[in-house]
């Protein structure tokens, strides 16, 4: 008899479940949102942009996405679809060539989604439709956007859709009548208008010609256009929040803003200035060029290096002390919370200030009147931690694969991981097992090191008591 009944014990259960209104249902599935979001909206992010990712993997692998009508490979849909969603710009096939129209519009999406973020475009939904924002919404925006205070969720996201609305439209207004000058037709020069602004504002780097910008490398009507967006892109919407609030005023800027912009500005000049020295004289380069030119390509090598992923050079022509370089700028990425990569500008400038107030011997890190919390260290030294360590094991991981030599193989880790998209050529000639394991680390780049670790862990530990404290030799 006891036998009997754990048979029926299930299929009770399930003619249970069967005979649930639709309305519990969804209240379950609302129920358990809930309660990751409140437990961990950390988790959530990882699984809602996983979930896009596979969404975005399938349609690419359909027909009608290939230019010639055939199923895409899954490890080159997958790899598109996570460089696109990640707004990293890595690609394995040709955007112009590979894609039909209806490919090239799911990238497009795809690069718009994942640059304002999965989680953010839910909360702007729910907020449309309630016309407010309750708790649930503004944890999972504040996980998506990264912003320190609940209260500011609101009006953050308000200005995170009219900002992309209004750069992305103005981008395209402009660029627009150039490629129309240039002989596209008008369908032609809207849709590559629209295209360049979304990649360009979300840090993207996709380009819909085949050859890319190297045509448009002395035009500025193309190439300014281009830099403004990527640089307003990668400021993050917290600093251009409060740009706008403030209507410019330094005093009324937060120190989040300050040190944005002071950083920002430091590797913009600076990386032009070492990028257009080491390639001077470099013929296959910028050498033959004149002098206005020579410093155009370097300024627009500087901005793109942090994230942006567009190119007027060949990356495998570059001298090896360029190399490097672009190695560090793409490590350092943007702004927080922006459509940028890497460690992002404020985690520098913190462990910077931590290195110089150890060396001047202040028991505080000080900055623009402000005491730096410790635990905003404590997060900066892990993100600096964790990033370096995944660049280190993927490189070691991809050299096994390759067989490569270090330096192209490190340039397309950092790439990926900093979501930049600049390449050397590699990622278009490895092998399924080497374009899954850059898919990964794209993914890792985009969600963050630190939400990575917060939703990978089980649970969160609190202890109820302190030990003595004591000093280990450092150094």
């Amino acid at each position: 008899m006891a036998t009997i009944r754990q048979h029926r014990e299930p299929r009770e259960r399930l003619r249970q479940l069967r005979q649930l209104q639709p309305s519990k249902v969804f209240s379950g599935l609302r129920d358990f949102v809930d309660a990751v979001a409140a437990g961990s909206p950390a988790r959530l992010a990882l699984i809602v942009f996983a979930l896009v990712i596979l969404v975005f993997t399938g349609l690419l692998s359909l027909p009608a996405s290939s230019s010639t009508g055939q199923v895409t490979p899954l490890h080159d849909a997958l790899f598109t679809a996570v460089s696109a969603v990640c707004v990293t710009g890595l690609t394995v096939v040709s955007t112009a060539t590979h894609w039909s129209g209806f490919g090239q519009v799911l990238i497009l999406i795809a690069i718009q989604v994942g640059g304002l973020g999965i989680l953010t475009m839910a909360s702007l939904l729910a907020l449309a439709v309630n016309r407010r924002l309750g708790v649930r919404g503004k944890l999972i925006a504040q996980e998506g956007m990264n912003t320190g205070r609940l209260g500011e969720v609101g009006s953050l996201l308000r200005i995170v859709v009219s900002t992309t609305v209004a750069i992305e439209l103005i981008l395209a207004v402009i660029l627009a009548p150039r490629f129309m000058i240039l002989g596209e037709s008008a369908g032609q020069a809207i849709w590559h208008a629209v295209f360049y602004s979304v990649s360009a504002f979300n840090n993207a780097g996709f380009t819909p010609h085949s050859d890319g910008l190297v045509p448009y490398d002395e035009d500025l009507w193309i190439l300014i256009p281009l830099m403004a967006g990527v640089f307003l892109g990668s400021l993050g919407f917290p600093v251009i929040m409060v740009l706008l609030q403030s209507k410019l005023h330094l005093r009324q800027w937060n120190l989040h803003t300050k040190l944005t912009l002071l950083v920002t500005g430091i590797l913009l000049v600076g990386g032009s200035i070492l990028w257009g020295a080491f390639e001077w004289f470099n013929t296959r380069t910028i050498g033959d060029m004149n002098v206005a030119d020579r410093i155009l390509h370097s300024v627009f090598a500087s901005v793109m290096t942090r994230s942006g992923g567009f190119s007027l050079v060949n990356m495998s022509d570059l001298d090896s002390s360029t190399l490097l370089i672009t190695d560090m700028l793409m490590f350092a990425g943007g702004g927080s919370a922006s459509t940028a990569g890497g460690i992002k500008v404020t985690t520098l400038a913190v462990i910077f200030l931590a290195i110089v107030a150890e060396a001047r011997g202040d028991s505080d890190v000080r900055a623009f009147g402000r005491t730096i919390a410790y635990s905003a260290m404590r997060v900066a030294i892990s993100v600096v931690i964790l990033g370096a360590t995944m660049v280190a094991v993927s490189t070691v991981a991809l050299l096994a694969i390759t067989e490569e030599t270090l330096q192209p193989v490190l340039f397309e880790v950092i790439s990926a991981f900093a979501t930049c998209g600049l390449s050397i050529g590699l990622s278009e000639v490895l092998p399924p097992e080497g374009k899954y394991l850059l898919s990964a680390l794209m993914f890792a780049g985009r969600v963050g090191t630190i939400t990575l670790a917060a939703a990978l862990a089980i649970r969160q530990r609190s202890t109820l008591y302190h030990y003595p404290e004591e000093r280990p030799i450092i150094g």
